[in-house]
């Protein structure tokens, strides 16, 4: 018997099946470009779309993404987006700290147009400086320095300084991190267990864990210290131009530990603190 003979027959593939298999195979391919298609921020919105995102509170990323797009077109001039200063203003307030932190940055991409002051931009940055949130404070406080004001300099300060996280509560740990590892703000550093749930403890800024005072399996109380965390560059470097301008000799001491080869200093970040100490000790001469 010939061998083609006694196996079985190959079915090919029905044109219905061809279709379906790459209908599915489309959407695979689909699917990540329209994630990222929806949540870049550089993608033009019309004006109707930037009006609309900025009131669509079920989206915060939508506000933000309106949000960076106002400040884009800012920094071009672009005499037409004056017309929702009033809504960058009201979002100063808003309740997420995502946004809170896009406007504040974004109102320092106007400080000298009249519609920028009769919007009040300067004086929603002032109240900023009391926000609960570090980078909120911060962000408010780099925009005021273009402002020429340096109100805000204890809040660029601290922006240098290593984040404290601490127990929100007593409880057992159940899972850290590592030191050294890098982290986004809000990364989880360590898990608690407490009461029969359990807490996540999160980073309130992005960076890299320095320390770690906690081990998995020991009990903390309430407020025990559990990690420190080095700010990232980005953040450390536009701390260090504003003081460029604003610092004063009692700044040096959160100046200088950058200036040294370490693990938290790039080359672009230990030249700038280098030019900020100068240009604060010129300004004490």
């Amino acid at each position: 018997m010939p061998i083609a003979a006694a196996g079985k027959t190959r079915r090919s593939m029905s044109t219905r099946q061809r279709v379906l298999f790459l209908v599915v195979a489309w959407l695979i391919l689909l699917m990540p470009f329209l994630f990222w298609w929806n949540t870049w921020f550089g993608r033009q919105l019309s004006d109707k779309q930037l009006g609309e995102y900025l009131q669509d509170n079920n989206k915060p990323r939508h506000i933000q993404h309106a949000l960076v797009q106002i400040g884009d077109r800012m920094t071009r001039h672009d005499a037409g987006v004056t017309r929702w200063y009033p809504e960058v203003v009201r979002l100063s307030s808003y309740p997420v700290e995502e946004v809170r932190n896009t406007d504040a940055w974004v109102m320092g991409q106007d400080v000298s147009s009249a519609a920028a002051k009769s919007a009040g931009f300067h004086a929603a940055l002032l109240k900023m400086l009391s926000d609960p949130s570090l980078l909120v404070r911060g962000n408010a406080a780099l925009s005021l320095v273009r402002f020429g004001d340096a109100s805000g300099k204890p809040q660029i300060v601290a922006l240098l300084q290593p984040a404290t996280v601490t127990a929100p509560q007593a409880g057992k740990v159940v899972d850290t991190s590592s030191v050294g590892t890098p982290i986004h703000q809000h990364g989880l550093l360590a898990k608690l267990e407490a009461g029969g749930q359990t807490i996540e403890i999160r980073s309130p800024i992005g960076g890299r864990i320095r320390t770690l005072s906690v081990e998995t399996g020991q009990t903390v109380a309430n407020g025990a210290n559990i990690a420190t965390v080095a700010p990232e560059e980005n953040q450390v470097w536009e701390a260090l131009r504003a003081l460029y301008l604003v610092g004063q000799a009692e700044d040096l001491t959160a100046v200088i530990p950058y200036e040294r080869d370490s693990p938290d200093s790039s080359d672009r970040v230990r030249q700038q603190a280098a030019l900020t100490d100068q240009a604060i000790r010129s300004r004490a001469r």
